[in-house]
């Protein structure tokens, strides 16, 4: 497994070794012994996420106030632009953002920890996004920062308007979300 840093030195890159022939290919998508070694990271998953989503939907910016997660995703199926921005207020990076492109070909995946805001827009047709957290999902904790909002800047390579929850369409602006110390 190769884990780079991301322009935000906490968001990381994960690529896992990946064994193919002609028959097709193998490869351990999630390992605990491995990660930490590589990573440092003692992570203790309790609960796997599957999403489905067409061509430009976009989902996100979420995090948890209070059962907050780390987070471990990839894509199985499709391409989609991860992006996870800096939320907690003391941080160097505080209000920086990292894209990543992750697909079911390069299978990369993206550790989000605690105090970053999450989301992605699907770059295919169609695709599947697999994330692993630690902690379990409380809808009360929930918090939505617009994905739209100008003091982040985000790029997300739009082609057009993005599909967007009722959710996701009612986010806050940074400067007035629950953020982290």
């Amino acid at each position: 497994m190769k884990v780079t840093a991301s322009a935000l030195p906490d968001v990381l890159v994960i690529e896992p070794k990946v064994f193919g022939d002609e028959r097709g290919f193998f490869f351990e998508s999630f390992n605990e012994r491995s990660f930490q070694e590589a990573t440092g990271i003692d992570a203790h998953f309790v609960q796997d996420n599957h999403s489905g989503s067409q061509k430009n939907v976009l989902r996100g910016l979420h995090y948890q106030v209070e059962h907050t997660q780390d987070k471990l995703v990839r894509v199985t199926a499709g391409e989609v632009l991860d992006v996870a921005v800096d939320i907690r207020r003391h941080s160097p990076t505080f209000g920086r953002w990292v894209s990543v492109r992750l697909s079911a070909q390069n299978n990369r995946q993206l550790w989000i920890p605690k105090g970053f805001a999450h989301g992605f827009l699907v770059l295919s047709d169609f695709a599947e996004f697999l994330y692993k957290t630690t902690d379990y999902y409380v809808p009360s904790a929930e918090r939505c920062i617009r994905w739209d909002d100008p003091d982040l800047a985000i790029d997300w390579e739009l082609e057009s308007a993005p599909v967007l929850s009722a959710k996701d369409q009612v986010g806050k602006f940074l400067h007035e979300a629950d953020l982290f110390p």
